[in-house]
């Protein structure tokens, strides 16, 4: 293990990692829960704090995942226990369909005033990302009375059957699911990493923006546009941010058509990238915008926030949800929401990515298959490559996770190809768990190269 010197190291294994108790409660769960579910690496957990993750073996290791991006204030963050614990004895969920709780409303009225644009808006809350993105779409085809719904290539926007039908990468999210919902159309998505060669970045930026003019004579006229559907920066897909220059056009399009804007934010947002959403560092302003993940510091709570014209369309009754916006949850949410809409807090994203990018560009000197560095504050990740052509290689990536868990780090795989290893720690990461937990993931991947690159054009 790697700690800054002079300080004591956050990671402290006490038995070869998965311990013996977490393989026999791993046991138990392949008896018992459906293989179907997927799992990043075989620790039982404990308790958590912060960043660090303490297992059923006395081993303490160093999350850079958080869940899966819901935890940007870190896990059990002592303002959002205390406000569970407080709401707990109050009441639980006594259901908004039935009657009224302020907690739903206040969470409602933050993020009417920090989503993004000047104008009424609206929020309706739900249980998690996919439902949120059902909402969004249900309601925009409500106001517009079309059904075409445009997303992009890597994007992910949840597992039911529509957002699977909106959802990028068919093998791992879609083999044997379908049939899927009709009328969405998934288009090409920017991408400078993967930029054609000799063509400079302008003319690229271009060349997409009339791919997307051109989709609207080959692939569905504007007039059939419900809403364009985008995430700002691509989570699942490999922490892809999408070019100003490209949301720019969509805002263009939707306003010249008649469709709705919607910015996918579960993963990108709240706070994630160092402002509370993440299509605010383009200065462009959607029509509606779904938050999740963060949003509840790890409760289930997911929001679609809007014009308010277009929220207030569809019919009573028409939306709603048994446990949508329940007492405890929102409560979370407002505790989670106070620390994300603090400038000092957000300013922990800015402080990940330099540490990301200084850790990572110094290993790219040693290792040129690490082609890539790329994300927005606390939301990165590096790719790698087999030749100078980027013909993705996904066959490091399982092995930096496994060996970086195996010495006390949690990291994750994403991208269109797997090829990637990403980082979403909590903003409030102590400098000197990140730099620690960095150091591991490096020399990890320095050891792989050193094993694999006879399987690259590189060696």
């Amino acid at each position: 293990m790697t700690a800054t010197p002079g300080t004591k190291p956050s990671i402290q294994l006490v038995t070869p990692l998965p311990g013996p108790e977490s393989q026999r409660l791993q046991a138990r769960r392949r008896e018992h829960v459906t293989t179907a579910l997927g799992q990043t690496v075989a620790l039982s957990v404990k308790s958590a704090q912060g960043s660090l993750i303490h297992d059923v073996d006395g081993n303490t290791v160093i999350d850079l995942i958080g869940g899966i991006g819901v935890l940007a204030v870190g896990h059990n963050h002592p303002d959002v226990v205390q406000a569970l614990v407080e709401q707990a004895g109050q009441a639980v969920n006594p259901g908004m369909l039935v009657v009224n709780h302020d907690h739903y409303a206040q969470v409602a009225e933050l993020l009417n005033r920090h989503a993004p644009g000047d104008f009424p808006k609206k929020t309706i809350l739900a249980n998690g990302g996919a439902e949120a993105v059902e909402n969004a779409v249900k309601i925009a085809r409500y106001f517009t009375g079309r059904a075409g719904i445009v997303v992009f290539e890597g994007s992910y926007h949840g597992r039911t059957n529509l957002t699977m039908a909106m959802t990028s990468k068919y093998g791992l999210f879609k083999k044997n699911m379908g049939p899927f919902s009709p009328e969405v159309y998934r288009l090409p998505l920017p991408n400078l990493f993967r930029m054609p060669p000799g063509m400079t970045q302008d003319a690229y930026l271009d060349w997409c923006d009339a791919q997307l003019e051109h989709a609207l004579t080959a692939y569905i006229d504007g007039s059939a546009i419900a809403a364009i559907v985008i995430e700002p920066v691509l989570g699942e897909g490999g922490i892809v941010p999408v070019p100003a220059q490209f949301l720019r056009k969509i805002r263009e399009i939707c306003d010249r058509v008649g469709a709705v804007m919607i910015a996918d934010e579960i993963q990108s947002g709240s706070g994630r990238t160092g402002k509370l959403f993440a299509i605010e560092h383009a200065g462009v302003v959607p029509d509606m915008v779904i938050a999740a993940k963060s949003l509840g510091a790890g409760l289930p709570i997911s929001a679609v926030t809007g014009r308010a014209e277009i929220m207030d369309a569809p019919h009573l009754g028409a939306v709603g949800s048994t446990y949508g916006g329940g007492p405890l949850a929102c409560a979370a949410a407002l505790a989670s929401l106070n620390l994300l809409t603090q400038p000092e807090f957000l300013a922990g994203a800015a402080r990940i990515e330099d540490a990301v990018r200084r850790v990572f560009t110094d290993v790219q000197r040693d290792v040129p298959a690490l082609a890539d560095i790329r994300g927005i504050g606390g939301m990165m990740a590096i790719e790698f490559v087999r030749d100078a052509a980027r013909t993705p290689w996904p066959d490091p990536v399982l092995e930096v996770v496994q060996r970086s868990f195996r010495r006390g780090v949690i990291v994750m795989r994403a991208g269109l190809y797997t090829n990637a290893v990403r980082f979403l720690p909590a903003l409030n990461i102590p400098q000197e768990q990140l730099e620690e937990a960095l150091a591991v993931v490096a020399d990890v991947v320095r050891e792989v190269w050193a094993e694999k690159k006879g399987e690259t054009d590189f060696a």
